[in-house]
C-alpha cells in the first residue's frame, strides 16, 4: 500500500502534481473512475487555493482511518494569511479572490467531509477526505 505522499506547492505545475497523486492512491485503493475524478478535482481545488492566496505550502495525499473508517485523506496546509470566516468561505460564490468562489464548497461536495482550521495571521490547514470502498 502507498504511504504518505506530500507534494510542495509553490506553482500550477505542482498543483498537477497534488492532483496525480491523489488520482493514483485512489485508483490503487480501488475508487472508482467517478470517485476518482472527484477527488483529483478536489485536490486541484485546494492546492489551487494554496498558490492564489497563501503562495505556498503542501498538500499530503495518505490512507488513515477517520471516523472508525478508513479514508483516502487530503490535507493542505500553508502559512497564508488564514481564513476571516470559515462558514462564509465554504458558501458558493463567496470569493475574497478574482476566482468564482467555486473552490472550497465545490471540494466539500465533491469529498465525504472537509473541514478546515484556520487562523488570520497564521495560515490554513484544510483536510478532506472521501471513504475507501469495501472490496467486493
Amino acid at each position: 500500500m502507498v504511504g504518505d505522499i506530500v507534494v510542495n506547492i509553490h506553482n500550477p505545475d505542482d498543483i498537477v502534481a497534488a492532483r496525480k497523486a491523489g488520482h493514483q492512491l485512489a485508483l490503487d485503493l480501488g475508487f472508482s473512475l467517478t470517485d476518482v475524478t472527484m477527488i483529483a478535482t478536489a485536490i486541484s481545488e485546494i492546492a489551487r487555493n494554496i498558490t492564489s492566496y497563501a503562495g505556498r505550502g503542501a498538500v499530503r495525499v495518505t490512507v488513515a482511518e477517520r471516523e472508525g473508517r478508513k479514508a483516502l485523506v487530503v490535507r493542505a496546509e500553508d502559512d497564508g494569511p488564514g481564513i476571516a470566516d470559515v462558514e462564509r468561505a465554504l458558501e458558493d460564490g463567496y470569493s475574497t479572490g478574482r476566482g468564482l468562489g467555486l473552490g472550497l464548497p465545490g471540494a466539500r461536495r465533491l469529498m465525504d467531509r472537509l473541514v478546515i482550521d484556520s487562523a488570520l495571521g497564521h495560515g490554513t490547514v484544510v483536510e478532506m477526505w472521501k471513504w475507501v470502498p469495501a472490496r467486493g
